[in-house]
């Protein structure tokens, strides 16, 4: 299966392999207190408030990679790193079994994981295992909320999230990374004058070539940001038209390697330090070069593929993941790919604009039962921009995919308090078919203003009962709003292993708490008031 959705079509060569690709695990992370004690040093002030938004605490996987561990293997015989993972502690190395074998005589490698899994059955593995500068650009813009959508309003209006666009949510003040295989002409065409007029490409890296150079390689990218972020008016208007975009090459088009989910975490995680909050990826997986290195449909399970269980962990870092489910569904095996077998992933079917199935959509369930794809959007004769800035139709679920991205990136900024689990609830539950799920439409076409409507009613709802803190991070001060019905709380902070640092008792008249005797760092607080108990994390910096 060709992992560029959009085209489907994929020529298979008999090769020679004498090349092996694996992951090499590293035992520990020597300097991890300090990044503990110092949280900038690794993620961004816009990173650490949405993980404080949504109550998520630092761990290991936010510490970076060792780097004398990563030197040492590169000045191993005979081995090449194609790409490093601080969330897998891990380096994808490249070189013949013999000098994969050898690495595991380094004190610092905990273990080796063979994309050919069969030398992993075989006992070829060693012990098991043990455990981009940001540049902050958020122009606020005046919303269109008239915009004239031409052709593209089917797309947008079958998710009714025209509506959103008409209550000014159309992304402003959010952040898309986009995954793709390149991005040429997004830098000079007219349907992205906009989004550069208005600063909010915030830039990118191609992890193929390892450079800046994002508007190269493949077109694909720039048809799939096209629906999200494109404008011509009365021609194409995307989902997501004012937000801000992150633009990654993690896709090699030339060849078909499990490399590429390498790149791909390398970019989550470059996606997760930068703030980012939403992932889009019209690229999947299933079959490659070395059919050794493919997968099946018992694969498809979210806890296989290394893409895969990267996903989990950009979610479990407080970001939304969306992927295009897969073109397959016409052929002998008709199932999606990965990572949209992801268990907290988005996978994406596409339909028509009647709304019918497409019938080249992959479909699901996964292997272990789950539903997939999760939701659907226009993705057979969507309305794109082609390279020279023409707006054209294209089909794959590669176009399904970003529409609804960008949608739900624009219903975000209307309640983002919402943390990112809640998202997903609110938007599968307004899905036409949420009640009676199916293999080709999983739980169907979500409603973005019957998901706004619950959600505003269910925020408005918490707000009486909940306590606002902030600054989070904090420095000095910690302020605590009260609930109209609370008039005194104690609060007590502890630290990562539960044990309680301090107490205080604040009123309503008197909610200002000094931190300034706490080190840096992550704290768990409880606020006890009469029988109400919130919990939460607070990071100090």
């Amino acid at each position: 299966m060709k992992n560029i959705f959009a085209f489907v079509i994929f020529i298979m060569s008999c090769q020679v392999f004498s090349q092996e690709d694996a992951w090499v695990y590293f035992v520990d992370k020597p300097n991890a207190q300090f990044y503990f004690d110092n949280p900038l040093q690794m993620l961004t002030q816009r990173s650490l408030d949405r993980r404080a938004n949504q109550n998520i605490a630092l761990d290991i996987k936010d510490v970076p990679i060792h780097q004398p561990y990563v030197d040492q293997i590169i000045s191993s015989s005979g081995i090449e790193v194609k790409a490093k993972s601080k969330w897998f502690n891990a380096v994808h190395v490249r070189g013949s079994l013999e000098d994969i074998q050898n690495l595991t005589s380094l004190t610092f490698v905990d273990r080796i994981h063979y994309a050919d899994r069969s030398l992993n059955v075989t006992g070829k593995t060693n012990s098991s295992a043990k455990t981009v500068t940001l540049n902050k650009i958020n122009k606020v813009l005046d919303t269109n909320v008239t915009f004239s959508y031409g052709n593209s309003g089917n797309q947008i209006q079958m998710l009714n999230a025209d509506l959103l666009h008409q209550q000014n949510y159309t992304g402003n003040g959010k952040i898309i990374a986009v995954m793709d295989a390149g991005f040429p002409n997004v830098n000079t065409i007219a349907p992205f004058q906009r989004l550069r007029d208005n600063n909010q490409i915030l830039g990118g890296y191609n992890f193929v070539d390892k450079n800046e150079d994002i508007y190269s390689r493949n077109s694909h990218g720039t048809l799939v940001l096209s629906t999200m972020g494109g404008y011509v008016e009365n021609q194409l208007v995307g989902t997501a038209p004012d937000a801000n975009y992150y633009l990654f090459i993690t896709e090699d088009a030339s060849s078909e390697n499990p490399v590429e989910e390498s790149y791909w975490v390398e970019a989550a995680e470059v996606a997760d330090a930068l703030g980012v909050d939403v992932i889009t990826t019209s690229l999947g997986y299933f079959g490659y070069d070395n059919p050794n290195y493919s997968y099946t449909y018992d694969d498809l399970n979210g806890s296989t593929s290394f893409i895969s269980k990267g996903s989990d962990i950009a979610f479990s870092r407080g970001m939304i993941c969306v992927a295009s489910a897969g073109n397959s569904g016409a052929s002998p095996d008709p199932f999606i790919g990965v990572p949209s077998d992801a268990i907290t992933t988005l996978g994406i079917g596409a339909v028509k604009a009647d709304e019918t199935y497409a019938t080249f959509s992959s479909i699901g369930p996964t292997p272990d039962g789950r539903v997939k794809p999760d939701i659907m959007a226009q993705g057979q004769a969507s309305v794109i921009s082609n390279t020279a800035g023409t707006v054209v139709t294209g089909s794959g679920t590669s176009f399904a995919g970003p529409i609804m991205a960008g949608a739900i990136t624009s219903f975000w900024q209307a309640v983002p308090s919402l943390t990112n689990q809640q998202v997903i609830d609110f938007v599968k539950q307004s899905a036409d078919r949420f009640a009676n799920p199916t293999s080709q439409f999983g739980y169907g076409i979500p409603d973005f203003q019957a998901a706004l409507n619950a959600a505003l009613l269910t925020v408005k709802e918490n707000d009486f009962t909940k306590f606002l803190i902030y600054p989070n991070p904090v420095q000095e001060n910690l302020v605590v709003v009260f609930p109209n019905e609370y008039e005194s709380a104690k609060v007590i902070f502890s630290n990562a292993l539960g044990q309680i640092i301090s107490e205080k008792s604040i009123t309503k008249s008197e909610s200002s708490i000094s931190v300034e005797g706490l080190n840096s760092g992550m704290y768990l607080y409880k606020i006890v008031s009469n029988s109400f108990i919130q919990s939460g994390k607070i990071i100090k910096n």
